[in-house]
């Protein structure tokens, strides 16, 4: 425990001394007066008055505690599917704006202590916004993101695990004998990958997964679109796209982490729930002032009670 003003407890502590030498001298001249012995009883009210009046004094040179205040922590990265499929409208108004949609409810819905960051990916990936506690930041990232080229989850769960790692992540060469990359262990750490799920080009997403896995990340799938499908126009061409459930299904169980097929801005309600955060303990300043002072009303309370209660008066 420490004290913002140590002087005031000095003379908090001088003045208590002072009312313990004053009330004994008191008493005795008192019972000395009426020839009587006192009894045990009749020193409980004055000593709740003077504890009391002790807490209020210390109050004063507003004490403070040193305490480990529990916390939720972790990372979470989003990584948003801008390809162009992604402006398809079988989840309305597009995929892409359903995505930013939901992605901004979920943002808003987390604790300040957990780390946000953005990935936008279409043949390649880049990190928009590296995770941080400035959730505006991470949300102004959301809304700058628009559609254009193709398709590249692989890209996207490597460039994810680069922001959390915090350097550059590649798959090990398949023709090579060596061991995949150590990555450390980022247990609470979450990619949520928004998607319709379409991969048009590489490296292997199911063996970035594994990568993802080996590093303890789980990656969330979240699927936009229809199964059925529908058609988009790119570059005066009619495409054809569809929601591609199996694959961002693999993708998030080879990391223990689930698929959620999203329809409308309230997709990432589940996934919120399912993040799995860790809970840390921050060592904060704490305040006693109020509870001193809390105590003490409470003992003046007490003494006044067992005056009027035991000898019909207050002093």
């Amino acid at each position: 425990m420490s004290f913002r003003y140590p002087l005031l407890l000095a003379v908090a502590l001088l003045v208590a001394v002072g009312l313990v030498a004053a009330y004994r001298i008191r008493h005795r001249r008192r019972a000395h007066a009426a020839l009587r012995r006192s009894t045990a009883r009749q020193h409980v009210p004055p000593l709740l008055f003077l504890v009391a009046l002790t807490l209020l004094l210390v109050g004063i040179a507003r004490p403070q505690a040193t305490i480990a205040v529990p916390r939720v922590a972790g990372t979470v990265v989003l990584a948003f599917d801008v390809s162009n499929s992604m402006t398809a409208k079988d989840a309305p108004p597009t995929r892409l704006a359903a995505a930013q949609a939901a992605a901004t409810g979920f943002v808003k819905a987390q604790p300040s202590t957990v780390d946000v960051g953005v990935v936008a990916f279409d043949q390649g990936a880049l990190t928009t916004r590296a995770p941080t506690k400035d959730h505006d930041a991470a949300l102004a990232a959301i809304n700058r993101l628009h559609a254009a080229g193709g398709t590249s989850l692989g890209q996207a769960i490597l460039a994810s695990l680069a922001a959390i790692v915090g350097h550059p992540v590649a798959l090990p060469d398949p023709n090579s004998t060596a061991s995949p990359p150590s990555l450390g262990y980022w247990g609470s750490a979450t990619v949520v990958l928004l998607s319709d799920g379409e991969d048009t080009g590489g490296p292997d997403a199911v063996a970035a997964a594994e990568l993802a896995a080996g590093a303890g990340v789980h990656v969330e799938t979240v699927g936009f679109g229809t199964v059925e499908g529908t058609t988009i126009t790119v570059d005066g061409y009619q495409v054809a796209t569809a929601l591609n459930e199996d694959l961002l299904t693999q993708i998030a169980q080879t990391t223990a982490g689930s698929y959620h097929r999203a329809g409308d801005a309230k997709a990432l309600d589940t996934v919120y729930r399912s993040l799995d955060l860790r809970i840390t303990a921050k060592p904060e300043s704490v305040e006693l002032t109020g509870a001193a002072v809390g105590v003490a009303v409470l003992l003046l309370t007490i003494g006044g009670v067992l005056m009027v209660t035991w000898f019909g008066r207050i002093l």
